[in-house]
Parts: structure tokens; sequence; C-alpha cells
């Protein structure tokens, strides 16, 4: 029967051909997929700022009154896994909080327990070391461990949360140098960072400008020393991906890199009784690179500063943040040797909030895992900068970046503008850390508050769609 049947003939209009060829539908193509594609993440990075604010303060104060003279939160940290949140003040407090408790407090999500404090109901573990505590690192390699270091004493104190202790499982010491009297002099501790690969092999830097680098299976002392020429303070480590390239930075403005794959490291690692000393493969100082940026120099009296902070972009390994005691943020390409990026905020007599103590404590900011977006606390007002450091020119905070960009993935799109983001808050921020997993952000204050900054939660109930948590 089918040989009789005659096809109908093809509509002009279906078969008319298509001039030109639509783009696909970005969120099927993510659920087919379930990639997403670089120029959509690009997109979503200005909507994923404003997207963030203040949900409430998470804990406060832990029973303690502000000293005058102290700064708050000194050093922030998540695990791995996002499980637990470790911080640390400069009254020597070592406090391990549950985040899901945390975070299931502080939005009202699940009922408080009768009785039964705010900040109790959220902690694991609260310690007083008795010392002024300046950073707490996780163990990679070991989660059930987390060191703390100590500008007060020269020592790392490493705790095991395992066991319920308020002594240190371990205690870590610098070398102390003799001087032509015959004096001792001490190292002060002022940053601390864990390889990935090994659960024994620690990282410190001091005020005596030296890297020194311990095998806690071996000895106290360090195995092996990296040492700047100059000698000064080295406020901030860093290690690379590799965990082979190790970067610091401090109070003269610059960057120096080591490379542990030359000399004699395995040499070195056995090695008990003295430490051997590495010379940094190379420096870089920031106030100089950022002179050749000629926007920048025309406008601005370009002068060494104090770095804060050093950070490696957890999505793009060569790019090295930095942070300067006067509120300033860029970027180092480690590639091309050059700052790529800057963000430079208006001093804080310009709104009438000098605080000359504020340059005098370390700020210390923190990446987003995803979407290059770097969290830092404002030098100048209570809150905290997103800085868009993408690593090209669409960024705003690039060098080379002019604004109302046109979007070259979508032909034909309308000129747009970027802009960092700003988030308001109540109290001035002192240290940041990222959520691993989904993004929050926990900001520790100089009043020893842990501030909540997340997305907030809309309810499918028309009737609760309005309400905030």
């Amino acid at each position: 029967m089918d040989k009789y049947l005659v096809p109908a003939k093809p509509s002009p209009e279906t078969h008319k051909p298509s001039r030109r060829r639509q783009p696909p539908w970005k969120r099927s193509l993510l659920e087919l997929t379930g990639k997403l594609d670089p120029s959509y993440r690009l997109d979503l990075r200005p909507l994923l700022m404003q997207s963030y604010s203040q949900i409430l303060n998470a804990a406060r104060n832990f029973g303690i009154l502000p000293p005058i003279r102290s700064r708050g939160i000194s050093g922030l940290e998540f695990d791995s896994k996002g499980i637990y949140l470790a911080s640390v003040n400069r009254n020597g407090c070592l406090t391990i909080h549950d985040f899901e408790s945390l975070y299931c407090h502080a939005t009202d999500v699940l009922p408080k327990r009768p009785g039964l404090p705010l900040h109790e109901s959220k902690v694991v573990l609260h310690l007083q070391s008795g010392r002024l505590l300046e950073a707490v690192r996780w163990n990679y390699a070991n989660q059930d461990e987390v060191a703390c270091a100590s500008t007060s004493t020269s020592e790392v104190l490493i705790y095991d949360i395992g066991y319920v202790s308020s002594e240190p499982a371990r205690v870590l010491r610098p070398r102390s140098n003799a001087t032509l009297s015959g004096s001792q002099i001490h190292k002060d501790i002022t940053d601390i960072a864990f390889t990935k690969s090994d659960q024994s092999r620690l990282f410190g830097s001091d005020t005596m400008g030296i890297v020194n680098i311990w095998d806690a299976r071996q000895s106290v002392f360090p195995c092996l020393e990296l040492s700047n020429n100059a000698h000064s303070s080295l406020l901030s480590i860093q290690l690379h991906a590799d965990n082979q390239t190790v970067f610091a930075a401090g109070r003269l403005g610059t960057i120096y890199m080591w490379d542990l794959r030359g000399g004699r490291e395995s040499s070195a690692i056995q090695h008990h009784r003295e430490a051997l000393s590495y010379q940094p493969v190379t420096s870089w100082k920031i106030d100089s690179m950022l002179k050749k940026i000629g926007s920048l120099k025309a406008q601005s009296n370009i002068v060494a500063r104090e770095i804060h902070s050093i950070d490696m972009n957890p999505s793009c390994p060569y790019q090295l943040a930095f942070h300067l005691d006067n509120g300033w943020s860029g970027i180092l390409d480690i590639q091309n040797c050059q700052v790529t990026h800057v963000h430079c905020p208006p001093p804080a007599w310009v709104s009438g909030s000098a605080d000359v103590a504020n340059e005098l404590y370390c700020r210390k900011p923190s990446w987003l895992l995803t979407y290059s977006i770097y969290v830092v606390g404002s030098s100048s007002g209570d809150g905290i900068h997103l800085l868009d450091f993408y690593p090209n020119s669409s960024s705003p905070c690039h060098v080379d970046y002019s604004d109302g960009t046109e979007d070259k993935t979508q032909p034909g799109s309308k000129k747009r503008q970027k802009q960092n983001g700003y988030i308001q808050l109540n109290e001035g921020v002192t240290a940041i850390a990222a959520h691993p997993l989904d993004g929050t952000i926990i900001a520790g204050t100089e009043r020893y508050s842990l501030l909540l900054i997340s997305q907030r939660r809309r309810s499918l109930d028309p009737i609760e769609a309005n309400a905030e948590y």
C-alpha cells in the first residue's frame, strides 16, 4: 500500500535555510553536559557578587571583652571539606566551629536549644593557649591536625582535635641566631603553610626574613631554611600547587620565590643538627612594578608598602594575589613577571575614618574557589570588597580594561560595564575564609565576631517568599 502513497512536498518555510546559526541555550547545554561554559561563568560573576549579603552574626566574642590595643580575629581557615572552621585571635584563643551548626544558627534554620548560649552550641573545641596567635592552618594530609603560629613565644603549636586536650600535641621552634655580643635573637613566627603531599612537612615565615621548613618526624627545629638577603620580616607565605615552589612577602614590599628542586633538598631533609639555607631564585618589588602602570602612576604617589598577605588563585595557578597595608590589592602574574590587575580604594582619610591602627595589623583576604573573585576586608570602613580578578582584560581590575567592553562571546551584543562588589557590614574585618564547596564567606572582625556572608535563601511558599533569613 505504501507504494501508492505520494509524499507531500516540503513546505518552503520548513526548509528555509537559516542565515545565522543561533548559539545553544546555555541552561540546556549545562544540563546536558554538566559543565559550565567559560563564557557563561564569565557572565555569572557580576550576578554572583550582587547576590552576597551579610546574613547575621554567626558568633559573638566567646565571652571576651575586646582589649583596646588588640585587633580581634587574626586567622581563619576551613578544612578541605568545609566541615570545620578554625579561628584564632591575638588573645590566644583557638576555636574549632562546626560549620553546618554555625550556618544553621546564624540563619535561624534550626531552633536553638533552650538554655544553651549561642556560641557554645556551635563550638567543637575552644582552647586558651596563653600565647598571641597570628595564623592558623589545617594539615592537608591529616585533617585532625591544626597548627597555630605564635608571635609571642616564637612557636608553632600543633593540636590534634581528635583528643580533647588543652596542650598541643607537638611544638615546633625556629633556630635562634647569635649576635656578636653572644645574645640570642628570637624569630617570631608570622605565618605557616602545610604541603598537600607530606603530613609532616610544615613551612613557617618569621620576623628575620627566613622561611623555616620542619620535618616533624625528625626534630622540633627546622631542617631547612629559605633566606632573603635583606633579613626583613616576612608576613605571609604561600606554596604553589607543585609543593616545591615557595612564595613569601613582607615589610619591604617585596615578594620572594624559592624553588626546592634546586640544591641538595634530599640531603637537607635528612640533616638533623643544623639547617641548610637556600637563597631566593627571584624576587619582585611591587612598588617598582606598579610604577610601570602609566595611568596609575599619573594619579598616585607610589611608594614601597608592606605586603600583608599573598594568596595563590585556586582556579588559576599563575595568579598570585597580594594585599598591601594601605588597602591596595593586585595580581602578580608569575609567568610573565608583571602586575596585571590592581584595585586601589580611596584612603581612609577621604571618608573621614582614618585610623592609624588599621595599618598596624595584617588584614588577611581569601579567594573564592571558582570565578577568580578575591575577597578583601576594607581598610577604610566596615565592609568587604569582592574583586573581579579574572585572568584577562575583561576584568574591571585589569590594567588594560576599558569601561563598557563588548562581549565578544555573543555576536552583536551591546556594550556592558562590569564592576566589583562591596558589602557593607557592621564591624571592621580582619580575616576572611571562603567555604571550599558553596562559597559562603566567613569574616572575622576587630571585635572577635564571625560574620556570615552568603546568598539569601528564598522560600518557594508565596506566603514566606518575602521572609529574610
